[in-house]
């Protein structure tokens, strides 16, 4: 028996350590030709999607605060015109902006109606044509916010999708070098082969770490968004009522 178990031993004796980590940094700047140039753009994925998702998520923070205030204050106003001068002074709120158009339109319409003189029996055609107006002004205006508050939002998506195959391709790119060593050298050993085989497979690695945050931070970023397209929603649905009960009644 110990004759038979002498072989293996003095093999697995003659072996060297197994190493105690991966050195990640030292297998991608290592890295030559076109396996470096893809963990260049992964690089570039990964850091400008993080700075876009730190960004995203202050912004649409501080968007919905100050939409939750500028609510509270348009219910508790009493003069519109006050409201609407201390809405221009607002940045980065998206209902105070829709506001904003809907009112001025809203001042245009009941101004031509007073310069007009409509007939008595032309008051209802002008209340419905006003009432139009205006709605299709804080339709813009959402329109518009909504696709400011999404901006920047389809890099990481971008990100998510192609960032996995670009690493892939780093991969597949990298072992093909690996296999024109082994028919170079002449010779198929783990020396000669696993160098190759682990830089490339880094570029997949850091393509799944690119695309992993920017899926889950679009996800999230998206469901903040369509809160607050909500919120557009239905206060420019309050904000018409209001304009069809009494500014176009005046």
């Amino acid at each position: 028996m110990q004759a038979i178990l002498a072989p293996a031993l003095s093999v697995s004796e003659s072996m060297p350590p197994a190493p105690a980590g991966i050195d990640v940094w030292s297998l991608a700047f290592g890295s030559v030709g076109v396996v470096f140039f893809v963990l260049l753009i992964l690089v570039f994925f990964s850091l400008t999607s993080w700075t876009i998702i730190i960004w995203k998520v202050l912004e649409l923070r501080r968007a919905k605060r100050s939409c939750d205030e500028f609510l509270a204050a348009f219910w508790q106003a009493k003069r519109l015109d006050q409201l609407y001068e201390e809405a221009l002074a607002i940045e980065g709120n998206p209902i105070a902006e829709v506001f904003a158009a809907g009112y001025r339109e809203a001042e245009q319409v009941l101004q031509a109606r007073t310069k007009g003189g409509a007939e008595d029996t032309n008051v209802l055609t002008a209340e419905l044509s006003g009432v139009e107006s205006v709605e299709r002004a804080l339709r813009r205006a959402a329109n518009h916010e909504i696709s400011s508050l999404e901006r920047l939002i389809t890099f990481l998506a971008t990100t998510a999708s192609a960032s996995p195959f670009i690493g892939l391709f780093g991969t597949v790119w990298g072992i093909m070098n690996s296999f024109r060593d082994i028919g170079t050298q002449g010779a198929a050993g783990l020396a000669v082969v696993a160098p190759g085989i682990s830089e490339a497979l880094i570029a997949t690695a850091l393509g799944l770490a690119a695309a992993i945050p920017a899926v889950i931070a679009y996800n999230h970023l998206q469901n903040r968004i369509k809160i607050l397209a909500d919120d557009i929603e239905n206060f420019t649905a309050d904000f018409l009522n209001l304009v069809g009960r009494h500014f176009m009644t005046m």
